[in-house]
Formats: C-alpha cells, structure tokens, sequence
C-alpha cells in the first residue's frame, strides 16, 4: 500500500486535517487544514514529506480556514471543492468572525473538482465524489487502493453531517451518502470532519440516520 494518512484534530472544533503521502514519492498533501498553521507544519516536518497540493472537501472555516495561508506557504496548488462552495469561501472572514476564529483569506481554487475527477498524490489516485446536502459543494475523496476515504463532513461516526446551515438541505445529504458512500465496499474505511473513523460497512448497519432497513 504506497497511501499513508496521519490525522491532526485541528482548531476548537476538532476538525479532524489528514495529511496523506505516497510512500514511494514522497509527495504528500493535507485535506482539510481548517487552522493551527503552526502544528500542521510541525506535522509535515516531522513526517519528513513533501506538500504538493492542499485539497478541500468543503469550505467551512474549520475546514478551509488555513488553506490560503499554507498554500502560499508551500506555493502550492489548491484542489477542491465543488464550484457550489463558492458562497462560503467568500465568507471566510465573515466565517472566521462569527466563530471567533483567527482572521482567515477566502482563496481560489486551483482546480475545483467535480463527480468523477481523480486526483493525484505520488503514484496515488483518489477518486472524487460530489456529495452535496452539508454544504452544495462538499466532495469526498477515495482511494481504493489504500481502502479509505475523506469524507468530510458528510457522515460521521453514528451520525450525519449538519444542514441547518444556509444552503444546507436534509435530504439531498441523506440522498448522497446512499448514492455515493454505500455504493462503496463494507469494508471501505473513512476519516470523518470530526471524531472517530469508521466504516462504510458499520454505518450502513447501525447509523439512526441512513442505516439500511431491514425487516
């Protein structure tokens, strides 16, 4: 398996970045640095890698809040989210404001990703999703290889991402995650926005919000 993963709970809210590298390159990329440059950097230090890219799920500020300073810090490119994430990546200093966060820069896309794009870390691919509802934007990032996912803050552990945010919408979060996350294998492992990672398999058992019903 050349896809490694460390996660870093990140800002009050816990936000759970994942910084993940190729093992044969080297190349590496963080998902979701929502804040605490400073750790993150450490993190990247310490694991000896080299950031080619930062990738966005969504743009919530505790997901997007340092993506514009570690991008120009890395001179990196950005990849993600969806094209609908541009009403909250222009908020982010109205986001940062609201939830007392450190002062944030909204940014721009390098590339914005869409259903069925690949992104390429090293020799890893991820597979890209558009799984709307938490935000209109939020995607989700797989790899197949590595049998893990980065969903963001579409599912959880026992649970489902908010949508009583502006743009948010109940059902067609509900809608994603069966069309998109349990079309994946049972076995297929993933890292939330916050809390424990868990699996497709579990969630489709035993999660109140969308497990499977049966008889």
């Amino acid at each position: 398996m050349a896809l490694r993963f460390r996660i870093l709970p990140v800002t009050q809210f816990q936000q759970n970045c994942s910084l993940i590298w190729c093992d044969i390159t080297n190349q590496a990329a963080l998902i979701d640095p929502g804040g605490d440059i400073e750790q993150l950097v450490s993190l990247v230090a310490n694991e000896g890698v080299e950031i080619t890219k930062i990738l966005v799920t969504h743009a919530h500020i505790d997901h997007a809040g340092a993506v514009a300073d570690l991008a120009e810090h890395w001179q990196v490119p950005i990849e993600g989210p969806h094209p609908g994430d541009q009403f909250w990546i222009d908020r982010l200093d109205e986001q940062a404001r609201m939830f007392r966060f450190p002062q944030s820069r909204r940014f721009e896309p390098t590339r914005w990703l869409y259903q069925g794009n690949e992104v390429a870390v090293g020799t890893e691919t991820l597979q890209v999703r558009h799984c709307p509802g938490h935000t209109p934007g939020h995607v989700v990032l797989i790899s197949e290889s590595a049998g893990v996912s980065f969903v963001g803050d579409v599912i959880f552990a026992g649970s489902i991402g908010r949508t009583d945010f502006p743009m948010g919408d109940h059902q067609t979060l509900i809608d994603a995650i069966k069309r998109e996350l349990f079309s994946l294998s049972d076995e297929m492992r993933f890292v939330p926005g916050h809390g424990p990672m868990s699996t497709i398999g579990e969630e489709r058992r035993s999660n109140p919000f969308v497990a499977d019903k049966r008889g």
